[in-house]
């Protein structure tokens, strides 16, 4: 019996699945006359479910905060606000949780499947460690970041208190994601869809219940809606744990064997994972100060059209991650197995899907923008407030309609490359266009053209949107990601 290898966990070696089995190894005729379409929509098909149920639950949250009575616009700004403040600094690790998918993907593609189980276990020590040492922090200094961008002290009340709860919870939101990555990888994406909608029933009931006080429970409106998103994200979180630790699951890979935490699965992570760390924490903080300064300062009324617009936007982009994620599982997996060819292929497959249905999406925006809006609009608000909401968000969703095609490009062409181990190139361009067009060119906007109202930030972020999906198409083309080795420099 061979030594564990540097850097694997006791016992890696010893288990007896942790050696390389024929039945487990790929073959590339499998790979090869396996219907392409058929097995994006296999693997994409519950992962985008995925990622529609999680945007189903701000969605759900956002609606519901605008049913309270008495109704106020200062509810739906104060959720959005406190959401996109409260993961901005989540992002930055579930950006590097990411790669997570990579590795699992590409052993799966290389015939070591039982070797993706460290890495899952890295991805939960992580969340651990990056819950205690900056959300847990970052919590306490939230009134002083929305006190400083000028908001009405009801609007930072609420908004503080709903992130607040949001990041105290957030471990269970990390976890997740670092499972959820390495269900991915193992082109295993149906245990997240049914953890994900099992979280999303959990928490529409308990919205229902803590939001208006219903069944003698208190009624805590906003901060009652980041509660039940905190319950949901706990189900969401349990489920794929308690597949992960079981029997059949431990018994093929040995997935509690691996539990230690190991500093070179880590190492690996941060090898490839700070680029995408980078490039999510910093986007995110980006569209942060867009939607809570540069659009927050004209007003709560402006500020909630252009939260409603995006909770749409959010279900048109989110199927297009899913489907990044599921080409980050198929490309890490005919990587794996030398294929690049097939890869570049079923790439090709992803992102014409994903733009096929941003398309779509586009034509609604226009066509229904006004219903749309309307349905976020409660009917007992005063008529004046309501036409501004109504009037500016209808003709944000219009600005949105003009780049959906670009971000279905760029969102699906990150997975992709990202499957490729191809991160630092991506993330240092998106760092820098996101500086140039959302931060600049929206605080150029607002200084320039003031009478355009929210709508000139908008603008500008149409165009960081469009530059990037294009800037992305032209690494795709240039074929560098083909080349790229990962696991050759990856723990054993």
């Amino acid at each position: 019996m061979s030594p564990p290898r540097r850097g694997a966990p006791v016992g890696f070696s010893a288990h007896p699945y942790h050696r390389r089995r024929m039945s487990d190894r790929p073959s590339t005729p499998d790979l090869e006359h396996e219907n392409a379409l058929w097995e994006m929509v296999k693997l994409a098909t519950p992962t985008v479910a995925s990622m529609v149920s999680f945007t189903l639950m701000q969605f759900v949250d956002g609606l519901m905060v605008t049913r309270i009575t008495p109704a106020d616009p200062v509810y739906l700004a104060a959720q959005g606000n406190g959401s996109v403040w409260s993961f901005a600094p989540m992002s930055i690790v579930i950006g590097m949780l990411g790669v997570v998918n990579t590795y699992v993907a590409q052993n799966l593609g290389a015939g070591t499947p039982q070797r993706g189980s460290a890495y899952a276990w890295t991805a939960l020590w992580l969340a651990l460690f990056a819950w205690l040492g900056a959300l847990v922090p970052f919590a306490l200094v939230l009134p002083s970041i929305f006190n400083g961008m000028g908001h009405e002290p009801r609007l930072v009340e609420l908004e503080t208190a709903y992130a607040q709860i949001l990041l105290l919870g957030g471990f269970f939101t990390l976890a997740a994601r670092g499972l959820s990555q390495y269900f991915y990888g193992m082109h295993r994406p149906l245990i997240v869809f049914i953890a994900t909608v099992a979280g999303n029933l959990v928490n529409l009931g308990c919205n229902w219940v803590l939001i208006y006080g219903n069944l003698g429970a208190p009624a805590l409106g906003v901060q009652g809606a980041a509660y039940a998103t905190l319950i949901g994200t706990f189900v969401e979180f349990l489920i794929p744990l308690c597949v992960f630790l079981g029997p059949a699951w431990h018994a093929r890979y040995a997935t509690r064997a691996a539990w230690r935490p190991s500093f070179a699965h880590l190492r690996d992570i941060l090898r490839i994972g700070w680029p995408p760390a980078m490039m999510f924490g910093n986007e995110l903080i980006c569209w942060a100060y867009f939607m809570t300064r540069l659009q927050g300062q004209f007003g709560p009324e402006q500020n909630s059209a252009g939260w409603i617009a995006l909770r749409y936007m959010h279900l048109s982009f989110m199927p297009a991650v899913g489907m990044s994620f599921a080409c980050t599982a198929i490309v890490g997996k005919c990587l794996g197995a030398g294929r690049p060819d097939l890869a570049r292929s079923r790439a090709r497959i992803g992102v014409g899907v994903a733009m096929a249905y941003m398309g779509l999406c586009a034509l609604a925006f226009i066509a229904f923008r006004h219903d749309l809006v309307a349905l976020f609009i409660p009917a007992d608000m005063p008529t004046d407030r309501a036409e501004i909401i109504h009037s500016i968000g209808a003709r944000i969703m219009i600005v949105a309609a003009v780049f959906q095609l670009f971000d279905a490009l760029g969102i699906t062409l990150i997975g992709v490359l990202r499957g490729a181990g191809d991160t630092v190139w991506p993330g240092l361009a998106t760092v820098a266009l996101a500086w140039t067009f959302i931060v600049g060119g929206g605080s150029a906007a607002v200084a320039l053209a003031p009478q355009w109202g929210v709508l000139g930030p908008w603008s500008a972020a149409g165009a960081y949107i469009i530059v990037l999906g294009l800037t992305l198409a032209w690494r795709f083309r240039s074929g560098r990601w083909m080349s790229m080795k990962v696991l050759d420099k990856a723990a054993g």
